[in-house]
């Protein structure tokens, strides 16, 4: 059986609904601003694809190699994508992912064999 919830009780409720803290926001760095060795979220079009498992991605402010190997790279160019992973601390700077989130909302998970 089902439990109602009515009169004080349900004004309670609804206050501490309102009073809890939101869910954090993921911070999404812009590419320019990607430091080497961390980890980041970044946002931004799939400028062309590089090899089967690496892709350039671009926003606003710049562009960043993005290496997903060994999968297949699963967007194309001219989509919205966001990127999370690892910043690789060599030369040239590259981001190996570790989510990419698809333009229709999904989320791939890429092996890491790269770490």
């Amino acid at each position: 059986m089902p439990i109602k919830i009515t009169g004080p009780a349900l004004l309670a409720a609804a206050f501490a609904l309102a009073a809890a803290p939101p869910a954090a926001a993921e911070t999404i760095t812009p590419i320019d601003a990607v430091q080497r060795g961390t980890a980041v979220t970044v946002q931004g079009t799939v400028d062309r694809i590089l090899d089967e498992d690496e892709f350039r991605l671009s926003d606003a402010s710049g562009r960043i190699d993005v290496y997903i190997g060994p999968n297949l790279v699963p967007a194309n160019p001219g989509d919205q994508v966001t990127v999370r992973g690892i910043v690789d601390d060599d030369f040239p700077i590259e981001i190996y992912a570790r989510e990419m989130v698809l333009p229709d909302g999904s989320t791939v998970t890429f092996d890491r064999r790269y770490e």
